[in-house]
């Protein structure tokens, strides 16, 4: 690849990973508009890999928070709002692993990776963002999670393996229907991507492994260190931006995005 390719797939990787608007809706303009090959299973774990450094960097003192208190608690020492934190990000990762394997197992998730399947979840994802958005009550904060509430966004969480749906959107659409404020639900949606994208950048490791493509390395690390410092700033910048402006405007992009994709095919 050469250093146009580079920068421009790991800053959509960077910005749209953490974003509500989908990032596999994005990853298939480049090669739809210029014609570009596929970049490979191992830019792919890079560019992963630089966005999980980046959330962990990012919210470091709440991970550390949450380690700390969750194993105080399994010593005895007491439960408080980070350890239960901890207990519901875990528990609530299981449906995407569980739903992860099974699409894998029967071949589901290569069959979904359509412009088609795209276009479809972005457009009804999107608009039943705007519509929580909307009408959420956003009363709720973080100390009022509970167990089946975190267990509802991991399921949520679950379906953003179809490709299009956006898995910061629809964690953070739950969160809103349930009540939860637009700053909390994108807190615990950043949180409750910590450990998929761990784990997705493990098995796209392990593809690599396996695989017998050429690794050039000094591509790869270009790719993880553009993707992880956009992913910073996107991060930083989502945050400020949707207690103020709140969710529309990327409701608005989405259903561009999708009347775009639509037209290129």
């Amino acid at each position: 690849m050469d250093a146009v390719q580079i920068t421009v797939l790991a800053l959509i990787q960077g910005i749209t990973e953490f974003l509500p608007i989908s990032s596999s809706g994005h990853l298939i303009l480049p090669a739809q508009l210029l014609g570009w090959e596929d970049q490979g299973i191992a830019f792919d774990a890079a560019v992963h890999i630089g966005t999980l450094v980046a959330v962990m960097l990012y919210f470091r003192k709440d991970i550390w928070l949450l380690i700390r208190d969750w194993t105080l608690s399994l010593a005895g020492k007491g439960t408080t709002e980070y350890s239960r934190m901890a207990w519901y990000v875990g528990l609530a990762t299981f449906p995407a692993v569980i739903f992860g394997l099974l699409l894998k197992m029967y071949g589901i998730d290569e069959a979904m990776r359509s412009t088609h399947v795209i276009i479809a979840t972005t457009l009804i994802f999107g608009t039943l963002m705007g519509v929580a958005d909307y009408f959420g009550k956003r009363k709720t904060s973080m100390s009022g999670m509970t167990l089946k509430s975190a267990m509802a966004i991991g399921f949520a969480q679950a379906i953003a393996l179809i490709p299009g749906t956006s898995r910061s959107g629809i964690t953070i659409t739950a969160a809103l229907m349930l009540g939860f404020k637009r700053e909390t639900a994108a807190r615990f949606s950043f949180l409750l991507s910590i450990p998929v994208t761990l784990g997705a950048s493990l098995l796209v490791i392990l593809d690599l492994v396996k695989s017998t493509e050429v690794v050039i390395w000094s591509e790869l690390i270009a790719g993880a260190l553009i993707s992880g410092a956009s992913a910073m700033l996107c991060i930083h910048f989502f945050l400020g931006m949707i207690s103020r402006a709140g969710l529309m405007p990327f409701v608005i992009y989405r259903l561009l995005l999708a009347l775009m994709l639509l037209i290129i095919i």
